[in-house]
């Protein structure tokens, strides 16, 4: 990713915080799948213009764990499966369904900060997504591809980790293959680093120059 579009990302819903780091709010989301062993699309969900944080941008579904849905893995597979009910009104019966794909923590020179577990799930049969109209404001499927390009075009706006995920799941044919691929992964957490240097902030990850 080049300089410019991490400084987009980096511009989109977050602010630079010089001081001590805030404590992440434990938090889920899921990425939806559609295409089995065919092309393979994902669905992503656009947050009402309003939102104080990350408003108007393209996401996949998710939120914050609830003090009531347990501890640990229990808590994260609980609230990415309500999330996906509220934001895209989505039923999955199984949470133990749900592969796990990525941990992502927020910046610590971020104020606002989530350690955000991401699932895998493929659409359950006979269901369809729809958004509430007032969180949510519109939905889409796209090809990995297709919601890059958009991004770049200026037709949609996204954040680095969604950028990321979907540079990830880009790498793979169809669900069928990305499902696979998942249940034999190690997950481990992701914090980028922001560096703000003059007017320009860069997202830096593990094992880029300057990290």
């Amino acid at each position: 990713m080049s300089a410019s579009e991490h400084g987009r990302a980096a511009a989109s819903g977050e602010e630079y915080n010089p001081g001590p780091a805030t404590i992440p709010r434990q938090a889920a989301t899921v990425i939806l799948l559609r295409g089995g062993g065919e092309r393979l699309q994902v669905l992503l969900v656009r947050r009402t213009p309003r939102a104080r944080f990350m408003g108007g941008v393209w996401v996949f579904p998710g939120g914050a764990v609830d003090a009531g849905e347990g501890d640990g893995e229990e808590a994260y597979r609980a609230a990415a499966i309500r999330e996906l009910r509220e934001e895209a009104a989505i039923e999955l019966e199984d949470p133990s369904a749900l592969a796990k794909f990525s941990r992502w923590i927020t910046p610590a020179q971020v104020p606002i900060r989530f350690d955000t577990h991401f699932f895998l799930a493929p659409l359950p049969a006979g269901q369809e997504p729809r958004v509430d109209g007032e969180e949510c404001v519109e939905l889409g499927w796209f090809t990995p591809q297709a919601a890059l390009e958009a991004h770049r075009a200026g037709t949609i706006a996204l954040v680095f980790p969604t950028i990321r995920h979907l540079q990830q799941l880009g790498e793979f044919a169809s669900a069928q293959l990305l499902l696979a691929h998942a249940r034999g992964l190690e997950v481990r957490p992701v914090e980028p680093r922001l560096v703000v240097e003059g007017e320009v902030a860069r997202l830096l990850l593990p094992g880029d120059p300057g990290y």
